[in-house]
């Protein structure tokens, strides 16, 4: 497919599914102002590509005049990988600019804690980082529906809280700059359909430390928790809509205590009072 069918399948197509879902989510969370500078960062995967062409599009069209910056953070890809990301970009009318960091070395020495939580936090810096040395305000993120939704659970169960991934943040170690997810009501079934009807090829993992040692290790639990997502949704179809709407719709008249940054406060604190 050419640059233009590509293009013309995310508002044409997939219209329903992806760009009205993307509109909605920057209307509904204002993610988008008057003369942004937004860095759009590509890891190289299907959700960053498609967020990519969403960002051309809306800047083309959109109410708001704002600049793109398109950035790749090489963390030691392999060739192969590496080559795949510039074949797609290329193949898709994104200029990307690359810098490289030494983040796999650094994952794969240490011995103790969680590497995809380490890359993860050392990844964000280094956007960080570069996106403010080109002058933007802002990053963007291929974060969707279905990560906003997992997240949910896997802070409840395995983390003893509830949250889940904002739409938008502002960064607590680079002033002035934030954090934007414009896919964030965008489904990834239908992030999967765009790329397939468009005969694309993308990066699923490109992490070293996960390709020695995916043979070996249980699978995560993030993919624990699509499962379990995906058969709770054969008997009821909307569960995962209902889950990221409660997101959206925390009673504090029925939750046992909440935390707002290092301030903490229980029901009991109030309860006396309503005598």
């Amino acid at each position: 497919m050419s640059i233009g069918e590509i293009e013309r399948s995310i508002i044409k197509k997939f219209r329903k599914e992806v760009w009205c879902r993307f509109v909605s989510a920057v209307k509904e969370y204002d993610l988008i102002s008057e003369g942004d500078k937004i860095a759009v960062c590509i890891s190289g995967g299907k959700d960053s590509f498609l967020l990519a062409k969403c960002m051309q599009e809306i800047a083309r069209h959109g109410k708001y005049h704002f600049d793109l910056e398109f950035i790749v953070m090489d963390p030691g890809y392999a060739e192969g990988n590496r080559a795949l990301i510039f074949e797609n970009a290329e193949k898709l009318g994104v200029p990307v600019k690359v810098f490289e960091s030494d983040i796999f070395s650094v994952v794969t020495s240490v011995s103790e804690g969680s590497p995809c939580y380490l890359c993860a936090r050392m990844r964000r810096g280094y956007l960080y980082e570069y996106a403010k040395s080109l002058g933007c305000n802002k990053i963007a993120l291929g974060h969707h529906f279905n990560d906003v939704v997992e997240t949910a659970l896997l802070s409840m169960f395995y983390g003893a809280e509830v949250k889940t991934m904002m739409p938008k943040l502002h960064s607590t170690s680079h002033k002035g700059m934030q954090l934007i997810r414009p896919l964030y009501m965008v489904r990834e079934e239908d992030i999967v359909a765009w790329a397939k009807y468009n005969g694309l090829t993308f990066l699923n993992c490109a992490c070293r430390f996960t390709e020695k040692v995916a043979s070996k290790e249980e699978e995560s639990k993030r993919r624990e928790i699509k499962r379990l997502i995906s058969s709770l949704k054969e008997g009821h179809p909307d569960i995962d809509k209902n889950i990221f709407r409660s997101m959206h719709n925390v009673n504090l008249d029925s939750t046992l205590g909440w935390r707002k940054g290092r301030e903490w406060k229980s029901f009991l604190t109030e309860y006396d009072r309503e005598e």
